[in-house]
């Protein structure tokens, strides 16, 4: 992107942000914008994607907007940036954390660390909660944890093709020449309807009440699980770094990622050793190993399960 083009996508951002209430002084600088596309449907919804590459190191803490009990929908790093028209040149080699979909009232502000030279992509939604009811009907006796405005809920949950299929539509696809706007919330709302779909998968959930420093505790043990999928960490060290008892920890782990700690374990090994046996090309054998199963009919009979 050259430099006029990266004003013009700066200017689209600040015209979005300004709509929804928002104030981005002193942030777009620390980012070099690929693309970004942005659509308001005030005062009920917004929707905005893109792609950048952060320049600095960089701890951004998330404001309110003017959309009343908003709900935001994260969709991270789910598509990769070149997508968007295709174009060779607009590939990048800078390492993508990895992605997530994430679901969270703006009542709790996010702190997001950005690391310099880091590609980021994105599709946010951020929806009214009574607006979202109106579109649940009787579906959202489901999912009354959202609605509740004393429980301060926060939800991590896996992409499943239909979310990644629904998310780089979005994408893709150039802007239609009439109707842009309609057309992109029909898509959005498409997207929340394949995420609730697996939302609803969820048994029995029964949403406590998190504040800041349990978010910020149940994710330093998600991240001590992520850096060690050849070795499974202990109860006691997740116990240490959570600094909570065991019933609470797995059942807050339980709450915000949709299953276990145990099965959470299991999911990212198996698709880490997708990855390896798509990208690396390693054997069945040698990515079973490597994920540290020491019985390769046993690493098979879980893989062909997830």
């Amino acid at each position: 992107m050259n430099r006029q083009e990266d004003e013009y996508a700066n200017s689209d951002i600040q015209q979005f942000t300004s709509k929804l209430g928002l104030v981005l002084e002193n942030v777009l600088q620390h980012f070099q914008i690929n693309f970004f596309k942005g659509f308001t449907f005030m005062p009920e919804m917004a929707m905005h994607f893109g792609s950048f590459l952060t320049i600095s190191d960089f701890t951004r803490v998330t404001g309110q907007s003017d959309i009343t009990d908003g709900i935001g929908f994260v969709f991270h790093n789910i598509f990769l940036d070149h997508v968007q028209g295709g174009n060779d040149q607009n590939k990048t080699s800078a390492p993508m954390e990895p992605p997530y979909v994430r679901i969270f009232p703006y009542e709790i502000r996010q702190t997001m660390h950005f690391k310099k030279n880091t590609q980021v992509t994105h599709v946010s939604i951020s929806i009214s909660a009574a607006y979202l009811r109106s579109f649940l009907k009787e579906e959202s006796k489901h999912f009354e944890y959202l609605f509740d405005s004393a429980n301060s809920f926060w939800i991590e949950e896996l992409m499943n093709d239909d979310i990644l299929r629904s998310v780089n539509d979005i994408v893709k696809k150039e802007e239609p020449g009439t109707m842009s706007s309609f057309y992109y919330k029909i898509k959005a709302m498409e997207l929340l309807f394949h995420l609730f779909e697996s939302l609803k998968k969820r048994e029995n959930f029964v949403g406590q009440q998190l504040n800041a420093k349990e978010i910020r505790a149940i994710y330093q043990v998600r991240d001590k699980i992520v850096s060690s999928l050849s070795q499974p960490s202990t109860i006691a060290e997740l116990k240490q770094i959570a600094g909570m008892n065991e019933l609470k920890l797995r059942k807050l782990f339980k709450q915000i990622f949709g299953m276990g700690i145990y099965d959470y374990y299991q999911h990212l090994r198996m698709i880490e050793a997708a990855r390896l046996l798509r990208e690396e090309n390693l054997s069945v054998s040698e990515a079973g190993f490597q994920m540290g199963f020491e019985n390769l009919g046993h690493f098979t009979k879980v893989f062909e399960n997830t």
